[in-house]
């Protein structure tokens, strides 16, 4: 079936109500307005208020009622209505959720995702287009997805429903309704936590996730009119990174580009020129250039086009790594 990003979601999350009675949705308008972007519409008509639940304004108490469901044996799936709303749950994340496993010794598993819409792109007001995985990742004890696909996303969904850990759930709001592709719901689905090569090359490796993963892949045809053969890889989860595929692909290009939207500053493009380097220092034929942010605050809908990361900047970096 052709579905968008929304709709493989909306899929995703109903098959594995379907297939578990302890999976409860939790969030803010996901019942009967069916979500701000309509990712959970129809789940609170098909499967009652009691498992699709509109919570009150308060993403702390959310995520700490998540909590308890998950001690007694329930799967909770939290929507954060937009990626800048989820600090009043930090505290209640990185100190509970991501802890409460090893601070059992291993007796009391946190099984629990942790949905958030992130990325800017949408012309969207202060606080609803930032991109704060990094500060996730870099918290023992969550693991961090980021779809880029419809295909992805109805199996990822799922994939970290079933998982035992918590999961922090990135979803490019910006794709939500923009990307569509054929899903088969009968497929067998790839590995959980692995990076993949989307797009074959041999110049440049373009490392990507989530909504720049489209970016990165725009930027590899327009650079292949000019000669240059760019490796995408959509790295798909961000802790535990799969760094196999990366190091594979660096040693043969002998150079690399991250593309996120996040500040370049300290963001997961650091951590994975780091391991390169460390991994594939005699490989390297230049730096790992990073492309992203500008260390600011996310600016104000009519600038947004000069922060992101576009098609230019991609190549610029591109040529920069080439000229070395």
């Amino acid at each position: 079936m052709k579905m968008t990003l929304a709709k493989a979601l909306n899929a995703g999350l109903r098959r594995s109500m379907e297939d578990d009675s302890k999976v409860v949705l939790m969030g803010e308008d996901i019942g009967r307005l069916g979500g701000v972007f309509r990712i959970t519409d129809g789940l609170q008509k098909d499967f009652g208020e009691a498992r699709v639940i509109d919570t009150p304004l308060a993403e702390s108490g959310i995520v700490g009622t998540a909590v308890g469901l998950a001690l007694r044996g329930y799967r909770p799936v939290v929507e954060i209505q937009f990626d800048g709303f989820v600090y009043p749950a930090y505290d209640q994340i990185v100190s509970q959720v991501a802890k409460f496993h090893y601070r059992s010794g291993g007796r009391v598993a946190m099984p629990m995702v942790i949905r958030i819409p992130f990325g800017g792109g949408i012309g969207a007001v202060e606080h609803h287009s930032e991109s704060p995985e990094a500060q996730f990742a870099h918290t023992p004890g969550l693991k961090v997805m980021a779809c880029s696909n419809p295909v992805d996303a109805y199996w990822m969904i799922q994939q970290a429903i079933s998982h035992p850990d918590p999961v922090i759930f990135l979803e490019p709001k910006r794709l939500y309704h923009s990307t569509k592709a054929d899903v088969d719901v009968d497929a067998t689905p790839g590995e959980l936590f692995e990076s993949r090569v989307v797009r074959s090359g041999s110049d440049v490796t373009v490392l990507a996730y989530g909504p720049t993963v489209k970016t990165a892949l725009t930027a590899a045809e327009a650079a292949a009119g000019e000669g240059k053969s760019l490796e995408v890889i959509d790295l798909r989860t961000l802790s535990p990174l799969d760094m196999a595929p990366v190091l594979e692909s660096v040693r043969r290009t002998g150079r690399a580009v991250v593309v996120h939207e996040a500040h370049v500053n300290l963001g997961l493009g650091a951590e994975l020129a780091a391991r390169i380097t460390e991994t594939c220092f005699h490989s390297l034929e230049a730096p790992v250039l990073r492309v992203g942010g500008f260390d600011t605050p996310y600016p104000p809908a009519r600038a947004e086009e000069h922060y992101l990361p576009d098609l230019d900047r991609v190549l610029d970096a591109v040529d920069r790594s080439l000229a070395w």
